[in-house]
């Protein structure tokens, strides 16, 4: 046992580092461990110095799932509509925070070491990027119990990963590793093991290079674009851009390019 907090956090300048903490646990996502991530996550969606989050976790699994033994402190349900309610507005509010990440106009990256199950894949499918170290694997074990996923994992699997692997990890109830992940499209790169947690923080730093108006707009742009015709998609790009050139940072490094370019004699 130990009285360490559930979840851990600590800025590496703009960004912030969330790990979850309950590694004799194997990081079951519980009450506490779900209130300092809103906490935190909320501290990072109001804080312009804070450009990037990076969520990763301490010990041999990145999470196990959710906190089966320690319950949701509500009532079971006993009818459909309650098991819906309890879905929507229940489980430490994982559909609210969940919802939030995705809502978010920053990045967010998740950094998976090791085993990804159940909840914690419902926590990284939510992120903006997800990097795997090579001895990761990720399941849904859900279908051993008779039940579907249901904070996101059918819903932003498909979305990410398309119907045909998300087939391959629900129905089929396969757990596949990180190479295999990465031919899903479920995480942007794999990483060596070692000096994993050194090049996942030096993938955030390089998106703290980026413009923070350009990060946000495209966030929102790729999942409009993402439900929309070409056409409609074009419409989006091009509202999006009508903003962002306005921008006097976009314009002040177009200047500079181009004088850079003037300088070269190329």
């Amino acid at each position: 046992m130990t009285d360490e907090p559930h979840l851990l956090t600590e800025e590496r300048g703009s960004i912030l580092i969330v790990s979850l903490n309950r590694p004799d646990k194997l990081n079951a996502l519980s009450g506490e461990t779900m209130q300092l991530f809103d906490e935190a996550l909320l501290r990072f969606r109001d804080d312009p110095a804070l450009r990037v989050m990076l969520v990763r976790a301490n010990g041999r699994f990145f999470s196990a799932g959710a906190d089966m033994k320690s319950g949701s402190g509500r009532k079971r349900p006993e009818t459909a509509t309650e098991i819906r309610e309890n879905h929507r507005i229940g489980l430490h509010g994982m559909h609210r925070i969940y919802d939030e990440m995705e809502h978010i106009e920053k990045p967010i990256v998740c950094a998976v070491h090791a085993n990804c199950v159940g909840g914690g894949l419902e926590l990284a499918l939510s992120c903006d990027f997800r990097l795997a170290a090579k001895a990761a694997e990720f399941s849904f074990p859900e279908g051993l119990f008779g039940v579907l996923p249901a904070s996101n994992g059918v819903s932003r699997l498909t979305r990410i990963c398309g119907s045909h692997w998300a087939r391959w990890l629900i129905m089929g109830n396969q757990k596949v590793d990180a190479d295999r992940a990465l031919i899903m499209g479920l995480v942007h790169d794999v990483l060596p093991d070692q000096d994993f947690d050194a090049a996942a923080l030096e993938f955030c730093h390089h998106l703290t290079k980026s413009d923070p108006e350009q990060m946000g707009a495209a966030k929102i742009a790729i999942e409009l674009a993402a439900d929309l015709s070409r056409d409609q998609g074009r419409q989006v790009e091009r509202m999006a851009n009508s903003a962002l050139m306005l921008n006097p940072a976009y314009r002040q490094r177009i200047d500079d390019y181009i004088k850079k370019i003037g300088s070269d004699g190329k």
